[in-house]
């Protein structure tokens, strides 16, 4: 078996074998380096600061390939000039390499404006703001939503949130400055449904029930009643109930009453008549009171007055001691006049 392996015929196809190898490989790799270009490289030229037109031309006659991009947007250089190119300018490449250009746009990049409507005004200012949009005037009008953004205006146009609109862009907002007090709702009787309702959100009021005679939903349906009453005073964003049918006002005559006495029953206005109270006048003079006289008192008999005894006590004395002796007074006449 050894002896078949080697032989000359064997040995002969194995060095051919091996001579077409060695010589598929040397193709293959001088076929790369033609096609690959081994050995031959290009500078990148600087094409920094030269408008996009400029740098593609040279690019093109240094047999390079370019790629433009756009930079954020820097007012301090011109539109469309190139701020940088990769790779960096003086670096050596092989021919019909891409080369990356960074160019200044002609304005500011476009944002989306944000929805904020019906936010607060503090909160859309900041979102605006985030974004890169800033706020020109606040207008406000009457508005249930006091302080919500209700429109927004660009260039004195309405328009909504996601449109694009250069950065640092200047939009006014429409806001809401509450409702209006005591004003005068208006008569919806004899009007369809339909025409009440768009009245009714065109006063900034709200509509409350809806009640149908037959119990079907028509918007062509007259309204023949309505709470509170067309006329009266009420604050804006109050709601104004409705009753419709297809009949006429007049034909729901009774069903009318009906209602009058559930929600305008009649209240007994007449007033009992005044208590009338007597002022007294402080600044008259009084009247004279009248004296009368005091009987006179009649004289009493005087009492006889007991004598009064007084004794004295005399000094006594070491040269004399004389007894001490009472002396009663005489006894006066008393006269008595009757």
């Amino acid at each position: 078996m050894f002896k078949s392996f080697f032989h000359w015929k064997v040995l002969v196809n194995l060095l051919v074998a091996l001579a077409v190898f060695a010589g598929l490989v040397w193709l293959t790799f001088r076929w790369l380096e033609f096609h690959t270009n081994h050995g031959e490289e290009i500078p990148v030229p600087n094409v920094v600061n030269m408008t996009v037109h400029q740098a593609i031309k040279v690019l093109d006659d240094s047999g390079l390939e370019y790629e433009v991009d756009s930079a954020q947007y820097n007012p301090v250089y011109k539109p469309f000039q190139v701020l940088m190119i990769s790779p960096s300018p003086g670096s050596h490449v092989k021919g019909g390499r891409t080369v990356l250009l960074k160019v200044n746009p002609r304005t500011w990049a476009k944002v989306a404006v944000p929805d904020i409507i019906d936010r607060y005004k503090g909160l859309a200012f900041n979102q605006l703001n985030l974004v890169g949009l800033k706020v020109g005037d606040t207008l406000y009008e009457p508005s249930i939503q006091r302080d919500a953004v209700l429109r927004i205006l660009y260039q004195s146009r309405p328009i909504k949130p996601g449109e694009l609109l250069p950065k640092f862009s200047s939009v006014d907002l429409v806001i809401g400055s509450g409702p209006m007090r005591n004003v005068t709702i208006p008569n919806l009787v004899g009007r369809t449904v339909q025409e009440a309702k768009k009245i009714i959100a065109q006063n900034l009021f709200e509509v409350g029930i809806v009640e149908y005679e037959d119990g079907k939903t028509d918007e062509s349906a007259i309204v023949y009643y309505q709470d509170p009453p067309g006329g009266a005073l009420r604050d804006q964003g109050m709601q104004i109930d409705l009753w419709a049918s297809k009949k006429t006002p007049a034909e729901m005559f009774n069903k009318v009453k009906e209602l009058d006495l559930m929600y305008r029953p009649k209240v007994d206005t007449v007033a009992p008549p005044p208590i009338r109270y007597e002022e007294v006048d402080f600044d008259a003079p009084a009247a004279p009171v009248p004296v009368v006289p005091k009987p006179k008192p009649t004289p009493k008999p005087e009492a006889e007055k007991k004598p009064q005894t007084t004794t004295t006590k005399p000094t006594a004395t070491s040269s004399d001691k004389k007894p001490i002796t009472t002396e009663k007074p005489k006894e006066k006449k008393k006269v008595i006049i009757e």
